[in-house]
């Protein structure tokens, strides 16, 4: 066998670049295999962007973040490397750990934290459980990548305090965890690409921190060859564009050879051995999504709601029968089918003991509503012409409203020339009224009803554009009016050009009423003892490339709250969103509990946690301001010179309030009532002492922040403890924590340690020298 060495340049150059979407060159006579990747965090997500290749949901980063419990995502992650072994994927594109510096932060719900140390620590116990299957971490996106406006071209502005001590530490804790590749943003810091970026790259990355993975760049993201004199090793996806066999010439030979041999090695070592965990995989995600769910407001003691103890339970609420489990990247998860609303697991938790009312209150789908056609979904043809004449290439049937294709990754289709799709189904309408459908695409679209063109849209999106259009998703819609009974053919027409993706989405909307909506929804609160009121996001609230606008939720959910909880203020609100949001109306109600985005075990988890079996684990892992102009950092767009400063540097999330906030970092409470009663220096650690005063098994964390120069998480550890039982737990300090970087890491001479259950519940104070 050859040496990988003793190979010519051009021959180790296949190695800096995929050779598919998602897998890796091979040069058989080295003995390097290629490898396959997929994209993560929530799971194994399909290559194909497809909602048959179905694979297990687990809560979002978010949701892990506010459990606190490096164990508890230790064990997510090695599920999700189950998965992946199952699935034949070698290497997954997880953990994301960027922070959320800002609410409005499209795919906030994928970071674990505002805190650097929060969101590394449980990156790195996450990337210890994936890497403990044999299947390879890459954390993600290096670096700065912390919202999604521009994001392909926006320049993030950091000072190299800011830069060190904040955003690179949790890449930093993923390296010590050994994590097998890191892959780079799709931004600039400080006037570079990421992906070019040699002080990045090569300076601290493979310098100071003495990496040994790959480094690779996110789908499409290098922007020349110049990327692998910077440090890349491996550009994505394949066939080449800047990388492989054209960039041999434009690097030294000893940096070809160290980029072969990084990747070399990751696909000698993430294809060999594998080993899937044995814990149940549905108890598991319904612990997780518990442990996350944080308890933020219980008057009277509201919750839990017994089974039994009253005669009627109103469930209420748009998420309660159509959940968002996850938010809508390219990363989504294909659900399995059988996965409970959390109406459904209240109805089986509660059965034969309360009665359960539900009125979804406001339409549950308001952006893009489901095709609810015959026969289990749209029969898709594909045609090898933009006429659309002929007999197809291919056919199958989709049930989905979305449709979308990566080209080289779909057998069925024709994506290198102009091509058209025609998707057909048969709908029956329950009622009589106007029926609205909404169509979009990446191309030309028209939509028929029994024949009759009723939307229409001729525009050719140029080959450049047709990402930003698919992530948009913008709809077009027309009503047409149809009697209760009548079954009518619905054909939607899609041409397109050649690109790297194409896209296709519609739906169909019956005539509801709003307000009748809303009315049965206040009618039901009334006649019940309490209500359930799930309320939150759609998955397409937090997408790619685009970031919110406001905090607030849809107004037409703040009615609802408000009409709900005036009609029966025993109201519990139940708030499944993915990041921090505006909770001004929360007063109104007698009880408060954010469940992030909880993955597919959501309902069951929620029945358990209302009744009672199980507890609300969560603690923030962001704060909530009261107003929005109290957040450090908040507009996401960049100037006109494509410049994104961060200038509340250091001072992300808590540390840089200036008014209190409504929910600070850290803050939550359990049904279990533990109380911290003791907190001494020890050494190089923190000795707690914590008593549960309650008649059940709860949780707490205790959190210890230094005060200089800015209040700064240093270490946190949960602690479970029993009925009335005592105990103590040890947190150890790791000195790093107490360095800063002034042109080199500096030790503070002197820190004051604040220990507490929150960053505004700090009651023991020390003094280090």
């Amino acid at each position: 066998m050859t040496r990988l060495a003793d190979l010519p340049p051009a021959r180790k150059s296949l190695l800096t670049a995929g050779a598919t979407m998602w897998t890796t060159a091979a040069i058989p006579e080295a003995g390097v295999p290629s490898f396959k990747m997929a994209d993560g965090p929530m799971g194994i997500a399909s290559g194909r962007v497809d909602e048959r290749d179905v694979s297990l949901l687990t809560p979002c980063p978010m949701a892990l973040g506010a459990s606190w419990d490096r164990d508890l995502a230790r064990r997510v992650g090695a599920l999700v490397g189950g998965e992946a072994v199952r699935l034949g994927v070698d290497a997954v594109l997880a953990p994301n750990v960027n922070l959320a510096r800002s609410p409005l932060s499209g795919r906030a719900f994928e970071y674990f934290s505002e805190d650097p140390l929060l969101a590394g620590l449980m990156g790195a116990a996450w990337t210890t459980g994936l890497q403990s299957t044999g299947t390879a971490a890459v954390a993600k996106h290096l670096v700065c990548n912390d919202s999604e406006t521009e994001r392909d071209s926006v320049d993030a502005r950091v000072d190299e305090r800011t830069l060190r001590e904040v955003y690179l530490l949790p890449f930093e804790l993923a390296a010590e965890a050994g994590c097998a590749g890191m892959l780079t943003a799709y931004n600039k810091v400080n006037g570079q690409w990421c992906s070019e970026h040699p002080d990045l790259l090569t300076g601290i990355v493979k310098g100071e921190w003495n990496y040994s993975g790959f480094l690779v760049s996110d789908w499409f993201g290098t922007h020349s060859a110049a990327a692998l004199a910077a440090g890349l090793d491996l550009e994505m996806p394949g066939p080449p564009r800047h990388l492989g066999p054209d960039a041999a010439a434009t690097a030294t030979a000893a940096r070809l050879d160290d980029a072969a041999r990084r990747v070399a090695t990751a696909a000698r070592l993430w294809t060999a051995d594998k080993t899937e965990p044995e814990e149940d995989a549905a108890a598991l995600l319904i612990e997780a999504a518990a442990a996350g769910f944080t308890l933020l407001r219980n008057e009277s003691g509201l919750l839990p709601l017994i089974p039994g103890r009253h005669r009627r339970i109103a469930v209420i609420g748009p998420n309660a029968c159509a959940p968002c489990f996850q938010g809508g990247t390219f990363a989504k998860i294909a659900v399995t089918p059988d996965a409970l609303s959390p109406v459904e697991a209240i109805r089986a938790r509660y059965q034969g003991e309360t009665e359960i009312l539900f009125e979804p209150g406001v339409d549950p789908h308001p952006r893009l509503p489901a095709m609810p056609v015959l026969d289990g979904g749209m029969r898709v043809d594909y045609f090898d012409n933009d006429r659309l004449e002929g007999e197809p290439v291919g056919s199958e049937i989709r049930n989905t409203n979305s449709l979308v294709w990566f080209v080289g990754v779909h057998d069925t289709g024709v994506f290198d020339r102009p091509a058209g799709i025609r998707a057909s189904g048969r709908f029956t309408a329950d009622s009589d009224g106007g029926h609205h459908f909404y169509l979009g695409g990446t191309g030309a679209v028209r939509l028929l009803v029994d024949g009759a063109e009723i939307l229409r849209r001729d525009e050719e999106v140029a080959a450049s554009d047709v990402m930003g259009k698919l992530k948009r998703g913008d709809a077009d819609q027309a009503a047409v009016t149809l009697r209760a009974g009548q079954t009518v053919l619905i054909e939607v027409e899609f041409r397109y050009r050649p690109a790297r993706v194409q896209g296709l989405w519609y739906g169909l909307r019956g005539p509801a009423s709003d307000a009748a909506l809303l009315a049965r929804a206040v009618a039901a609160a009334e006649s019940a003892d309490a209500v359930i009121l799930v309320v939150g996001e759609t998955s397409d609230s937090s997408v790619e490339s685009k970031d919110r606008e406001d905090t607030a939720l849809a107004a037409k959910q703040i009615e609802l709250i408000e009409r709900v909880t005036a009609a029966n203020p025993r109201t519990a609100i139940i708030a499944n969103v993915g990041h921090a949001f505006d909770t001004s109306w929360e007063d109104k109600a007698a009880a408060l509990m954010l469940t992030w985005y909880p993955g597919q075990e959501f309902g069951r988890a929620l029945a358990e946690v209302l009744a009672g079996d199980r507890e609300p684990g969560g603690r923030m892992p962001v704060t909530i301001a009261r107003e929005d102009r109290d957040y450090p950092a908040y507009s996401l767009t960049p100037g006109p010179d494509g410049a994104l400063p961060y200038s509340d540097a250091t001072r992300i999330g808590y540390r840089g309030f200036t008014a209190a906030p409504r929910h600070p970092f850290g803050s939550g409470f359990g049904y279990a009532e533990i109380d911290l009663t003791a907190a001494r220096l020890d050494a190089d650690a923190v000795v707690a002492t914590l008593r549960n005063r309650s008649h059940r098994r709860g949780s707490e964390v205790v959190q210890l922040y230094r005060a200089e120069p800015e209040p700064t998480l240093i270490a946190f550890a949960k602690i479970f403890l029993d009925p009335g039982e005592t105990g103590d737990v040890r947190i150890p300090i790791d000195p790093r924590r107490l360095r800063v970087w002034r042109d080199g890491w500096r030790d503070l001479e002197q820190v004051t340690l604040l220990a507490g259950r929150s960053f505004a519940d700090t009651p023991f104070r020390f003094t280090l020298r």
